[in-house]
């Protein structure tokens, strides 16, 4: 089963609720697609095995055989082409590589393909305190690159479909967080009783509904705000699987570094738990 933990917001908790999951899911694997700004590691110390590149596929553009007829800057949906008097401008920074403008030059040969690097996806093993290993991925986009969708399909080869694939998403609702949601067994919204929190989750559900993703809520800090987000799965007949209070001893583990199931075994149970209401869910 594939979970992606999502939130439409950030600061809501949701790396903190995805590390705790996959501490109490046996046989778990943690793929960190919140290539923006990975932090899973800070809290599952993994062992990184390997580092493999991440590329995307960069028009270049023989000038000897371009006829400046503008098709191809034309065919570009994130104009990162452009026709000058004298030659077609290639603005990398922009460029999904999709291939489109190859496709559509009328000259055979005047737009040709290198693979230019935006990233990396880093594999290894995190543990559990009693030895058990914890497959895991993340991936990181380079400084500067402004396209993250090809890294986060990258890291999600690496889902082992055998295991539970506990998918950690970059907070809101842009291409980030659809191309992690998408394909998902199920999708744990992760907010907090404020209207901020109500506002983004509404997004946040949105996304997962046009997907066709099931989802589920997780209310952070659950005795601070108000009732608002409640009355709203209410009404959305979206379940709240699990709520967590606003705890001092819980903010002293997560600044240390320290998962809350380490910190309290009772947390442990209330995962496991969540994990088995979300089998739940999947299975009606």
């Amino acid at each position: 089963m594939i979970i992606a933990i999502a939130s439409g917001k950030g600061g809501t908790g949701k790396t903190t609720v995805a590390i705790n999951l996959v501490l109490s899911v046996p046989d778990a694997q943690y793929l960190d697609c919140d290539v923006e700004e990975p932090n899973g590691h800070l809290f599952l110390h993994p062992d990184l095995q390997a580092r493999y590149p991440v590329t995307v596929p960069l028009p270049q553009i023989d000038h000897t055989l371009c006829t400046l007829c503008g098709r191809c800057a034309e065919a570009c949906e994130f104009n990162a082409l452009a026709v000058s008097k004298q030659r077609v401008l290639v603005f990398p920074e922009l460029c999904h590589g999709c291939g489109v403008c190859r496709f559509v030059c009328p000259e055979p040969g005047a737009i040709t393909e290198i693979e230019r690097r935006i990233g990396e996806v880093a594999v290894g093993q995190a543990r559990h305190k009693n030895g058990a290993a914890i497959a895991f991925a993340q991936g990181t986009l380079d400084i500067g690159e402004a396209v993250a969708v090809p890294v986060i399909k990258a890291v999600k080869r690496y889902a082992d479909t055998r295991r539970t694939v506990i998918l950690d998403a970059a907070p809101g609702t842009a291409c980030p967080m659809v191309q992690t949601v998408r394909d998902a067994d199920y999708c744990l919204l992760v907010t907090e009783p404020t209207p901020f929190g109500l506002n983004d989750l509404r997004l946040a559900v949105g996304v997962a509904r046009a997907l066709g993703v099931p989802c589920g809520v997780v209310l952070n800090r659950c005795d601070i705000g108000d009732d608002a987000v409640a009355e709203y799965c209410q009404q959305e007949m979206i379940p709240i699987l699990l709520e967590i209070p606003f705890e001092r001893e819980l903010a002293v583990a997560y600044s240390q570094g320290i998962p809350w199931v380490e910190a309290n075994p009772v947390y442990r149970e209330r995962f496991q738990t969540l994990h088995q209401a979300i089998r739940r869910e999947v299975a009606q």
